[in-house]
């Protein structure tokens, strides 16, 4: 099934990357993307859509559990993200992952999921940013990462104010 999104070279380049070359190189040579969260509605749009784009010659998930999904393109990779710390330091936690070009981080839970704001914090802040710093350390230029819909730090839902902590990074 074609991904009714149409999707493009992540937007956000590193600081200090030259983007618009980088992102040329990637596709002329054939993508390689990581997407973190894969499971979830977001980032399994974002998967489908990856499969499906002829400029991607690999994509690796990266999630707590194996995909119920066979590709010629995709290579899963499964971890405990329990294990941490991330403390944004750790670039060694994910040493299998290979280099890539892209990644795009959907990692992401409820209060109620996971039982308690530590719980939270852990999977929507630390998580995400452990593989941000694991890929930027590994030489990736390009990363996308969801957010949410009117994040507001100062609103109520941890959901909220945690995405809006992201967006002023």
């Amino acid at each position: 099934m074609a991904s009714p999104i149409p999707f493009a070279p992540a937007s956000t380049a590193w600081a200090g990357a030259d983007g618009a070359a980088a992102t040329a190189a990637a596709v002329a040579a054939g993508r390689t993307v990581l997407v973190a969260g894969a499971s979830g509605l977001v980032g399994r749009a974002i998967l489908q859509g990856l499969l499906a784009d002829s400029s991607v010659a690999a994509v690796h998930s990266l999630g707590r559990r194996k995909l119920p999904l066979e590709h010629s393109k995709l290579t899963q990779h499964v971890v405990d993200f329990k294990t941490g710390p991330f403390d944004g330091r750790r670039t060694g936690f994910f040493p299998s992952l290979p280099a890539v070009d892209e990644a795009f981080l959907a990692l992401g839970t409820t209060i109620k999921v996971a039982g308690s704001q530590d719980a939270f914090r852990a999977v929507d802040h630390d998580a995400n940013l452990a593989v941000a710093s694991a890929v930027r350390a590994q030489g990736t230029q390009r990363l996308g990462l969801v957010s949410a819909m009117g994040a507001d730090p100062h609103r109520g839902s941890s959901t909220t104010a945690s995405r809006a902590n992201w967006n002023r990074r």
